[in-house]
């Protein structure tokens, strides 16, 4: 779960990048999570045990302070981030 600040919105998000050094900005990149679909080519739907039926929206990955993670709720397969990254590299057009 992660404070992301839109109108004090907390949302389960997925952190795609590795956890920052000591000398490092104390920064993590997320994909949201989102209950309201829009049929895009960018969203990944994972179902899992510890989220409502959603999808991952890879067209808004964010950068934030380690500060605003508030609590895991569960991790994703291999399986399951390839496809959330394949989504995010599709988006970035790498």
């Amino acid at each position: 779960m992660v404070d992301l600040g839109y109108a004090a919105k907390v949302r389960p998000c997925l952190v795609l990048s590795v956890m920052p050094l000591e000398r490092d900005r104390a920064l993590v990149t997320v994909v949201p999570h989102t209950t309201s679909p829009r049929g895009t080519r960018f969203e990944v739907d994972i179902p899992t045990s510890f989220l409502q039926r959603g999808v991952f929206d890879a067209q808004n990955p964010t950068s934030i302070s380690q500060a605003k993670l508030i609590r895991k709720l569960g991790d994703l397969t291999a399986d399951q981030m390839v496809k959330v990254e394949d989504a995010v590299r599709n988006w970035l057009g790498l």
